[in-house]
């Protein structure tokens, strides 16, 4: 097995480079833009998280949130069908409207290993609840069963969604997501399908459990497949909450990484201004820094037990567990 620091080595020249493309106002203080993968598109450095619109308190604020978030710079957008039911899709799409073209638009499908016209389905739907009539990114969602990749690039499966609804101009690009398993991303990147993002928890906590930065971001980046960073702070701010690391540090290091921009929740005005301040005043951290914060969290991240979507099944969703036959997580004993 390759050590970590090694790793991190390798790729940090990376992010060096990755970190210092700007908007294109070069203004000190925006925040940085990084390229997509080998597209011609850049997204900030920082993404707005689909699922924690639809827990803002109403429409205004999560309009509030994608407004303030785009006047200063911001301009990746995530989402999900399963992010509340749709409610984040129909939130998103009304803070959008007038705006769409300023915004870099992503949203996953939900099949969880049934067919391409479940897909397709779904796929209108989105549009539908976000106003518009393409995606820049369309990626399968919660990719976290060790069946997933059979199901998905099983013939008529959810793969064949993806290229369908390129050839139709209903997407730009595709990609995938899960939390789970490294060993199940580099399942999903072994059918050598030309996917152009990936999604994956990062954070300085992940290096020392289950690895994806160690075991899956230098694959994406030879492949030339643009990684998207999530769960910077555990998820639900575990991390945070038990003292491993600062709000800032954890971003700080998590944008740090040689990825396409990191996805964070923000749920208020008040977590959004917290999370512009830190972005617009970025600076990488140092190889020797990002491992300093990784020795310094080591003892609590070494069993997983902060990062509770990859050791439990707190975050994975109802509608998943469902169609693989399990029962819903809630009616599990704790």
């Amino acid at each position: 097995m390759q050590n970590c620091d090694d790793v991190t080595r390798r790729v940090f020249i990376g992010a060096i480079a990755m970190s210092a493309v700007t908007t294109a106002a070069g203004q000190i203080g925006s925040i940085p833009r990084r390229k997509l993968g080998k597209t011609d598109v850049e997204v900030s450095a920082l993404g707005v998280g689909g699922f924690h619109l639809g827990a803002a308190k109403d429409q205004a604020e999560a309009t509030d949130i994608v407004h303030q978030a785009m006047d200063a710079g911001v301009n990746f957008f995530d989402n999900c069908w399963e992010y509340h039911e749709g409610v984040s899709e129909e939130r998103l799409g009304v803070a959008l409207e007038g705006r769409r073209k300023d915004a870099v638009l992503m949203t996953k499908v939900c099949t969880h290993g049934r067919d391409k016209k479940v897909a397709m389905r779904m796929l209108e739907e989105s549009l539908r609840r976000l106003r518009t009539d393409y995606l820049d990114v369309w990626q399968i969602h919660e990719v976290v069963y060790w069946n997933d990749p059979e199901l998905i690039f099983a013939p008529n499966g959810a793969a064949e969604a993806l290229l369908e609804a390129k050839r139709q101009g209903k997407v730009r690009f595709v990609g995938f997501t899960g939390h789970k398993d490294p060993e199940i991303h580099l399942q999903m990147l072994s059918h050598g399908f030309p996917f152009d993002t990936v999604q994956m928890p990062l954070n300085c906590f992940d290096a020392s459990f289950r690895s994806f930065e160690t075991q899956v971001l230098p694959e994406a980046i030879r492949r030339g497949i643009a990684p998207l960073g999530m769960k910077s702070m555990g998820g639900s701010g575990e991390m945070i909450k038990h003292g491993g690391v600062t709000p800032e540090e954890a971003l700080r290091y998590a944008m740090s990484l040689p990825v396409a921009t990191t996805i964070s929740g923000m749920d208020s005005l008040m977590v959004l201004r917290q999370n512009l301040s830190i972005a617009r005043q970025f600076e990488p951290l140092s190889s020797q820094q990002m491992t300093s914060l990784r020795q310094r969290c080591q003892e609590l991240a070494s069993d997983g037990r902060l990062e509770l979507f990859k050791t439990t099944t707190m975050y994975d969703g109802a509608e998943g567990r469902k169609q693989h036959q399990y029962p819903d997580a809630k009616k599990l004993p704790a």
